[in-house]
């Protein structure tokens, strides 16, 4: 589905981005760890083309991607739900999810859309400020959603929930995987990454230095965390 060879990329003189190589399948979850300034969220964002220099090869079903605006890249199929959530905290909830449409939802009509999210349903006149942390996060997941995206792609977005909103947002990042949608999760959050990823990489120094199942990843757990995630 959305296939990544030999990124490149960083801002200004910084490299970030070493050569990464990565696949994320249609109906799987992938899941990208490691410490914090490893390039995981440069990654996103040069994959939306958010990233000022970027190179290598990007791909969404032999469709290339790279070097294209933002716009362009979202009409393609890929959804951002980007760290902090970034909705518009003055607009209410129904206005957010219009502006992230540029025409009326196929795939995630309303009634569809607030079957999976439930808690939008009773929110939808409030104003996005006037929100809970985990209501907001789910009204970022589906602003991306009614792109009708054929790749999400998420940056930390179990940080600061309850671990009642996480399980909630597991149950949803698995419905999607089970419709049909390729989810990339960067995510520090290893006990929601086990429960929801097929498959999991590690990135250090700008490169994916790990990618396997997540059975594979269980295996070898307590050598990759000291190895790489680990203080």
């Amino acid at each position: 589905m959305l296939e990544m060879q030999g990124l490149r990329g960083g801002y200004g003189p910084a490299q970030v981005l070493n050569d990464v190589s990565l696949s994320v399948r249609a109906g799987e979850v992938t899941a990208i760890l490691g410490r914090n300034g490893v390039g995981k969220t440069t990654l996103l964002r040069g994959l939306m083309g958010l990233l000022p220099r970027l190179s290598g090869r990007v791909t969404l079903a032999g469709e290339a991607l790279a070097g294209l605006p933002t716009h362009r890249v979202a009409r393609a199929g890929i959804g951002y739900v980007p760290e902090g959530r970034q909705i518009f905290p003055e607009l209410t909830v129904t206005e957010n999810l219009a502006v992230g449409q540029r025409s009326p939802s196929r795939l995630w009509p309303a009634e569809r859309l607030f079957g999976l999210l439930p808690n939008l349903r009773e929110r939808q006149r409030n104003a996005g400020r006037s929100l809970s942390g985990g209501e907001q996060q789910m009204l970022a997941i589906a602003r991306a959603l009614v792109t009708d995206p054929r790749v999400l792609l998420l940056d930390e977005p179990s940080q600061g929930l309850a671990p009642m909103v996480v399980q909630e947002l597991a149950r949803i990042l698995r419905h999607l995987a089970g419709e049909g949608v390729a989810v990339l999760l960067v995510e520090q959050n290893l006990r929601l990454t086990e429960t929801v990823a097929d498959r999991i990489a590690i990135m250090a120094r700008g490169t994916v230095v790990h990618d396997d199942t997540a059975a594979g990843f269980r295996a070898a757990e307590d050598e990759l965390r000291h190895r790489w995630l680990t203080l």
